[in-house]
C-alpha cells in the first residue's frame, strides 16, 4: 500500500456523470467523517471481481466508520454505457453507490494506473492511501482499523449509518444465466441460474425437470434441493453426473443426478492466492473456474483467474494446471510457456483438441495436449486490441468473448460484449457473423435482425444452438436449418 501522500485534496467527483445505487449525484461531501474508500474497477476484469467479495466484508465490519463507492472506468466500449454497467452492478450484487466514469476523467485525476485500484480518502477529504490489485479481507481490515485509530485521535472521524437507493433486476425464473449446456442423449438442457446460484435440468422444450441448489448463495454440499452454490458457470456430463464450475465459491461440484447428492470434488471455498500447485481435489484452492469440458475421463476447466487451463482427472481425483504459466498476454508455444488471459470458456473437438476463448485479449485460441502439444491463437493479437470485425481471422476482432462451443470444424463463438453470435472456420481460418445486429437488446426472428445482450454460452444439439443470453434473463435458441432465434419459455 502507498500512503505517502501528504494528505492531498482528493480530487472531486465530476459534474453531470451517472450515478448507480444512489437517489442523486453525490459529492466528497456526502461522506465528510467517513473513510472513504474508491474502488476503481470495470466490470470484465476477474481481479476486481474477486476485490467484490472483500469490499462487502469490509462494509459489514465496518457499517458506519467506512464508505465505499465505485469507480467504473471501462476498458472495453461496451462497458461505457451506463445500462450495461447497471446490469454489471445488479449482476455483482453491489450494493453502494457507483459512478460511471465513462470519460475516465477520476481515473486521469486519480493518477490510476491499473484494475483495480482503491484509493483511500480520509473524513476531511484528503488522499491518505492507495492499494493496487486484489487486496485480502484480513489485510484490508487490518488498514482500516489502522487509519481510523488515527481518525479519531484526530478527532475528525464522524460514524453514522448510511443508505443507498439499491437496484434490483426485473428477472424471471431466470436471472442472469451465464452458460446452457445441451445433452443430446437424455434430450434435456442443464441451465447455470447464475443469478439465483443454482442449476436448472430442463427438457430441450425448457420444461424445467429438476432444480439443483437451494438458490441461496453459500457453499454446501448435499441433497439437490438444499446445496448452495455461488454464481455457477460452466458445466460438464459424464454419465448421470454433472460437474459445475461453482464460480463464486472456486470450486468444482459434482451433481450425482441418480443419486441426488450435491458432493465437492475440488476446490476448499476459498480463492487460491499467487502460484497454486496441484494435488488432490478437495485440498487444491482454485481461482474463479469458468467453464468446464470434458474428454474421456479428463474435465478440462477454464481458470480465468490464473489465466490457466487445468485438468482434473476423474478417476486420480487429481487437479493440476495444464496450459499458461499464469501471467496475463496472448504468448503462443508450449502449453507451460503459454500466456492466457482470463479464459471463460472451452470446448473440445471430436478429437479432444482443445477450443477456449481467452476474454481478456478478445481472442479465440487452440490448445491441443495430444499430438502438436501446443497453444495457437485463431482471433486475437492482445489485451487492448478488440473491436467487431469479421473476415480473415488474422486480423477479425472481437470483444470479450466468454462461451465457445466446436463441431465439424466450426467454432462458435459467444462474443460477449458485441452482442453477437460469430462462428470460426478451424481450416479456412475466417470469422463471420452467424446472429445478432451488435445492439444490446432481446429480439427474436431472422438471424440478421436477432438481438442478445451480452450472451454468456452456449451449447450445439444438432441443428440448434442453445445460447446463454445472460442480460436478457433469457436462454435462446438459433436454429441453423431455418436461420432463426427464437426465445426459449423456461419454467415448471
Amino acid at each position: 500500500m502507498t500512503t505517502d501522500y501528504g494528505r492531498v485534496n482528493a480530487p472531486e467527483f465530476p459534474e453531470g456523470a451517472d450515478w448507480l445505487n444512489a437517489d442523486r449525484p453525490l459529492r466528497l461531501a456526502d461522506f465528510a467523517g467517513k473513510l472513504l474508500l474508491l474502488d476503481f474497477w470495470t466490470y470484465c476484469c476477474i481481479n476486481c471481481m474477486h476485490l467484490l467479495p472483500t469490499l462487502r466484508r469490509l462494509e459489514r465490519e465496518f457499517p458506519e466508520e467506512l464508505a465505499v463507492v465505485g469507480v467504473h472506468t471501462a476498458k472495453y466500449d461496451q462497458e461505457r454505457a451506463t445500462e450495461n454497467v447497471r446490469q454489471a452492478v445488479m449482476r455483482y450484487g453491489i450494493r453502494h453507490p457507483v459512478l460511471n466514469d465513462a470519460s475516465m476523467e477520476m481515473w486521469r485525476q486519480y493518477a490510476v494506473r491499473a484494475w483495480p485500484t482503491l484509493m483511500f480518502v480520509d473524513p476531511t477529504g484528503r488522499v491518505v492511501g492507495k492499494v493496487e490489485g486484489e487486496l485480502g479481507f484480513e489485510q484490508g481490515a487490518a488498514l482500516i482499523r489502522k487509519m481510523l485509530e488515527i481518525f479519531r485521535a484526530e478527532g475528525t472521524l464522524h460514524p453514522g449509518p448510511h443508505v443507498y437507493d439499491v437496484e434490483s433486476p426485473l428477472s424471471g425464473v431466470l436471472r442472469y444465466p451465464g452458460k446452457v449446456l445441451a445433452d443430446a442423449a437424455g434430450e434435456r438442457l442443464f441451465i447455470a441460474d447464475s443469478g439465483h446460484h443454482r442449476v436448472l435440468v430442463t427438457d430441450t422444450d425448457g420444461q424445467i425437470q429438476t432444480v439443483v441448489g437451494s438458490g441461496q448463495e453459500g457453499f454446501a454440499d448435499g441433497v439437490p434441493e438444499g446445496a448452495r452454490f455461488s454464481s455457477p458457470q460452466g458445466m460438464a456430463l459424464s454419465g448421470e453426473v454433472l460437474y459445475v464450475a461453482d464460480t463464486g465459491n472456486h470450486a468444482i461440484r459434482a451433481v450425482d443426478l441418480e443419486m441426488a447428492v450435491v458432493d465437492t470434488v475440488v476446490g476448499t471455498g476459498e480463492r487460491g492466492e499467487g502460484r497454486v500447485d496441484g494435488g488432490p481435489g478437495p485440498t487444491v484452492p482454485l481461482r474463479s473456474p469458468w467453464d468446464l469440458v470434458l474428454v474421456g475421463t479428463r474435465l478440462f476447466i477454464a481458470m480465468a483467474g490464473s489465466h490457466q487451463l487445468w485438468m482434473y482427472d476423474l478417476e486420480s481425483g487429481l487437479v493440476q494446471a495444464v496450459a499458461g504459466a499464469g501471467g496475463e498476454g496472448i504468448v503462443d508455444g508450449l502449453p507451460e510457456d503459454a500466456l492466457l488471459a482470463q479464459p471463460s470458456g472451452i470446448a473440445a473437438d471430436e478429437d479432444g483438441v482443445l477450443f477456449f476463448v481467452d476474454s481478456e485479449t478478445s481472442a479465440v485460441r487452440r490448445a491441443d495436449l495430444i499430438s502438436a502439444y501446443e497453444v495457437t491463437t485463431l482471433v486475437g493479437a492482445g489485451l487492448f486490441d478488440f473491436g467487431d470485425v469479421d473476415g480473415d481471422a488474422l486480423r477479425a476482432r472481437m470483444q470479450h468473448p466468454l462461451g465457445v462451443s466446436v463441431e465439424g470444424g466450426i467454432v462458435y463463438v459467444a462474443d460477449t460484449y458485441n452482442n453477437k453470435i460469430k462462428r470460426v472456420g478451424t481450416e479456412t481460418l475466417t470469422v463471420g457473423t452467424m446472429a445478432g445486429t451488435g445492439a444490446p437488446g432481446h429480439e427474436d426472428g431472422a438471424f440478421a435482425s436477432a438481438r442478445f445482450y451480452e450472451p454468456g454460452g452456449l451449447s450445439i444439439l444438432e441443428e440448434r444452438i442453445f445460447v446463454a443470453d445472460t442480460n436478457n434473463h433469457a436462454v435462446r435458441v438459433v436454429d441453423v436449418a431455418d436461420g432463426t432465434v427464437s426465445t426459449l419459455p423456461v419454467d415448471y
